[in-house]
């Protein structure tokens, strides 16, 4: 019963991930080609402030484009005799951690404020729970048990909220935490997205579970602001 939960709880988490993952995506790649004004941005050495972290991440996309077998890159090949194709193609093939180490390396701060805002999140607040969305994404994939994990990475928090968060009771470095991060950019993404709702019934399905040990706070979980909506 254990391992059927954990397995319906990480289908329930991945299915979060996949929305936000889009989200950022189309956020960091549509910002920075709008305020740059270069839908060539991602690829062009004078908008990022890193010179060494550049061009690992152009060896990256090399191999990215070399092996894609997608049928708007092949298209691309064939059609234009550009380099490299715009970004909002490139951001498609590459994978979710070489996206946010992209986004770290943009030179104007003004642009990864901006992407980080639309969110409702300071830069590095933004970097360091796409971290988490990251390696949270990863364990999924991997089948990783996820139920009880916990997370040695220490992770940033917002001192002033734009939007409802959690008390300083929720402790970090377990599965909860995680939770919250999700839903914070899910409520953004989609509001009516139903996810507080799934939680409940995956919780009740499996009432044998300690969500203790999953860094569940003492008392009612769902009176932290950020879950005391209907979302």
């Amino acid at each position: 019963m254990l391992y059927e939960f954990d397995r319906e709880l990480r289908q329930l988490v991945f299915n979060q991930i996949e929305r936000i993952e889009v989200a950022v995506r189309s956020a960091i790649v549509n910002i920075a080609c709008a305020e740059t004004n270069d839908v060539f941005w991602l690829t062009n050495r004078t908008h990022f402030a890193n010179a060494d972290k550049f061009e690992k991440t152009m060896s990256l996309i090399d191999k990215e484009l070399q092996t894609s077998r997608e049928d708007f890159i092949t298209h691309f090949k064939q059609t234009y005799e550009d380099q490299y194709p715009p970004s909002w193609m490139i951001a498609e093939i590459i994978p979710l951690g070489t996206l946010t180490r992209i986004y770290d390396n943009i030179a104007s701060n003004r642009i990864r404020k901006k992407i980080a805002k639309h969110f409702c999140l300071t830069i590095p607040v933004f970097m360091s729970w796409m971290t988490v969305v990251t390696l949270t994404r990863n364990s999924c994939c991997h089948h990783a048990r996820l139920w009880n994990r916990s997370l040695s990475l220490r992770t940033l928090t917002m001192t002033r909220p734009l939007t409802p968060w959690v008390s300083s009771n929720v402790r970090q470095g377990r599965i909860f935490f995680t939770l919250c991060i999700l839903k914070h950019f899910v409520d953004i993404i989609w509001r009516n997205n139903g996810f507080k709702n799934y939680l409940i019934a995956l919780l009740d399905k499996y009432p044998m579970v300690d969500i203790a040990a999953m860094g569940f706070p003492s008392g009612n979980w769902q009176d932290e602001p950020l879950w005391s909506t209907q979302s």
